[in-house]
């Protein structure tokens, strides 16, 4: 099970996190966001990929940051097109898109997206485009269609850790190739509580969920 600490801002805060090596961090560049990353990134573990998230950016915006800060993926929660997608992976990247889900989720709308995108990430439909800290209803995810590996995201902390376990007890869970961490482990926007993230993550390799 990877785990994905997203909104990452500050840089102390990334060296902290990383010492407790995560498989993945999340850099917003999304200038609406509280957590929108404007900074430096340290030299942190080659293990730990490097993802910006980005919403209905260009191509060349997003290629400008990937080049700057030598991203190793891109998570997209916009409106992005296949053909968009298309291109990323052109560039040799991971490419993650994102799906929003309340109570119901049309997944013929994954369909475009097979091709051209390496995980999807299902997060919660709120009024912003991620970081709403609530949780979806996961039972959706009994109708997922695809073979493709996801990230579970949208309001994941420390209080939903047995709801985690049970559903990762679900069939429907198989394909589940990460959990998405953001604002329940945040003491301030973008400023992450590393010792709720170590907790966490010990309690899933306690549970036989290696992460």
């Amino acid at each position: 099970m990877k785990l994905k600490v997203c909104g990452m801002k500050l840089e102390h805060n990334i060296q902290d996190v990383a010492v407790m090596q995560p498989s993945y961090m999340g850099f917003i560049f999304y200038e609406k966001s509280s957590r929108y990353f404007n900074g430096n990134i340290p030299e942190i573990s080659e293990n730990i990929k490097k993802i910006g998230v980005f919403v209905d950016a260009t191509f060349d915006y997003i290629r400008g940051k990937v080049e700057k800060y030598d991203l190793q993926g891109v998570q997209l929660h916009g409106n992005e097109s296949p053909e968009l997608c298309q291109r990323l992976k052109e560039l040799d990247i991971i490419v993650i898109k994102v799906f929003s889900i309340k109570n119901q989720f049309d997944f013929k709308v994954l369909e475009p997206y097979e091709d051209v995108c390496d995980l999807y990430l299902f997060d919660t439909k709120g009024k912003e485009p991620g970081g709403n800290g609530y949780v979806f209803n996961w039972n959706v995810l009994k109708k997922y269609p695809s073979a493709k590996p996801y990230f579970l995201s949208g309001g994941l902390g420390p209080k939903e850790m047995d709801a985690i376990l049970l559903f990762l007890k679900r069939p429907e869970s198989h394909l589940c190739f990460g959990l998405d961490l953001n604002s329940k482990f945040e003491t301030a926007a973008g400023l992450k509580d590393v010792a709720k993230l170590k907790a966490f993550k010990q309690q899933l390799t306690a549970n036989n969920y290696e992460a």
